[in-house]
């Protein structure tokens, strides 16, 4: 256990909502949301005008539409905000060089690998300050968090108690203390099912988690679970900084606006799929052992299959041909409104005579023409999607549809509010900036099994809400 408060926790507040209200001036101090608009939309991040009224990660964009109907909504801009993290990630790797990014707008900050030691309170409180000027400054106006203590678990606690544009430090020795009255759900992997199964024992805060021995809590838990949190209640916690994470899957997912049980078009979606993942995998030079297929029916119940093969494998008709037959096994009578194909357990190496060569010639891969979907039909304007026009300069979508779009010409620069203007969306004076309309490749997910966090959810990745989400898990 350190004896200082010296791993830093920073987190960048409301981030995606943040950057478009820095680039957009009309929608400063004003509620945002960003995330997926269409039908079956997922709140990825909501300003904390927006959260006022309720809205939050991960509620359904209808819902939150219900609760503050005056906000924006936005579709996400991911190579922007990769952007801006690439150039708040510079600042905190200026302080140390040991930072572990969690996700775009958070990292943990490791000050002893900066040579730093004997750290009191008002130390780290100082150097804390100095970092959120200097993301401020790099970052043209984001706030950000932090928090400190002598451990990742601490200082990720510490974080979110003083949002936005807050700093927390936690004493040394003081860890427990600071957990104790706590709920039990701020410990990780402490999600609804096993609240409830604590809760069944009478263990509602940290405190009375603090009160168990490890044998009464594998016994309510099991024996993984159960020992890890008998660990993390005492903030016992020395899982180090590390600035490189191991790539560990690589995947594509997409959300439909209607339930498909068409089990022939699902083969040729997830056909697909498996070339995505494929180029993904060759592009990184890497190759896979282990191909998912994952299905959300319509009760939003989640499935995956999975198969290992004899070695690893980067062809797209091998990742393919497996998916098919794992799609194949699955029963999809009552509909699914995501699938998803991914490929685990890497190597940066192929195992050439995973098949013979005629085996993959006498069974190509028929890519299909799919038949068009809703999103498809549309010209691809989406509210918040920068576009520029000869004489109005730069701007961004205000709203489209009935053959129009609405522009509002501002940026990041402007001084005030800039202009509106309407046109026809095929007018070809006006120019869609393609740079950041890419769903997000490098958007990093985790899932807990029972906490997934569906503020990363694939399903806000697209502003329709039934995009193709394409992600790379790291460990």
């Amino acid at each position: 256990m350190r004896t200082d408060p010296s791993i830093l926790h920073v987190d960048l507040d409301a981030f995606f909502a943040a950057v478009e209200q820095r680039d957009k001036p009309s929608l400063r101090g004003k509620p945002v949301v960003v995330g997926g608009i269409g039908l079956r939309g997922v709140v990825s991040t909501a300003s904390y005008e927006a959260r006022k009224y309720g809205v939050r990660s991960a509620m359904s964009t209808a819902e939150a539409r219900s609760r503050c109907p005056h906000a924006a909504y936005l579709g996400p801009r991911f190579e922007i905000y990769r952007l801006t993290s690439q150039a708040v990630m510079a600042q905190m790797r200026a302080l140390s060089p040991l930072v572990e990014p969690l996700s775009l707008d958070e990292a943990f900050v490791d000050l002893s690998a900066a040579g730093l030691s004997g750290l009191t309170v008002e130390d780290v409180t100082a150097i804390a300050e100095d970092l959120k000027a200097a993301i401020e400054e790099a970052s043209g106006g984001l706030t950000a968090s932090v928090g400190a203590g002598t451990s990742k678990l601490i200082a990720k606690i510490a974080s979110d108690l003083d949002k936005p544009n807050g700093v927390v430090v936690v004493p040394a020795g003081t860890e427990a203390e600071f957990l104790a009255p706590m709920q039990v759900t701020v410990i990780p992997g402490v999600g609804p099912a096993t609240a409830q199964r604590l809760s069944m024992a009478g263990v509602r805060t940290v405190a009375d988690l603090q009160q168990l021995d490890e044998e009464e809590l594998v016994r309510q838990v099991g024996s993984a679970h159960g020992t890890s949190l008998f660990r993390l209640a005492t903030a016992s916690d020395d899982r180090p900084v590390v600035s490189d994470r191991e790539t560990k899957s690589v995947s594509v997912e997409d959300t439909f606006e209607t339930d498909i049980i068409d089990r022939s078009l699902l083969s040729a979606i997830g056909d697909r799929m498996a070339h995505r993942v494929s180029e993904r995998l060759q592009k990184a030079q890497l190759s896979g052992r282990t191909v998912t297929v994952k299905t959300r029916m319509h009760d939003f119940t989640t499935h995956t299959r999975s198969s290992t093969l004899a070695g690893p494998t980067d062809d797209p008709r091998v990742i393919a041909r497996v998916a098919r037959r794992l799609l194949d096994d699955s029963d999809i009578s009552g509909g699914i409104r995501l699938l998803g194909v991914g490929v685990s357990s890497l190597a940066d190496w192929i195992q050439d005579d995973l098949f013979t060569e005629s085996e993959t010639e006498d069974t190509p891969i028929d890519l299909v023409e799919l038949p068009e979907r809703p999103r498809d039909r549309q010209v691809g304007y989406y509210p918040g999607q920068d576009v520029t026009h000869p004489q109005y300069g730069d701007g961004w979508v205000w709203g489209s549809g009935r053959g129009r779009v609405t522009v509002r010409f501002e940026t990041a620069a402007s001084t005030s509010p800039g202009p509106v203007r309407t046109f026809a969306v095929d007018d070809p004076d006006l120019t869609k900036l393609l740079h950041q309309a890419e769903p997000a490749e490098d958007a990093e997910t985790t899932e807990d099994a029972e906490d997934a966090q569906a503020a990363r959810s694939t399903e806000a990745a697209h502003p329709s809400g039934a995009a193709e989400s394409i992600g790379v898990a790291r460990g």
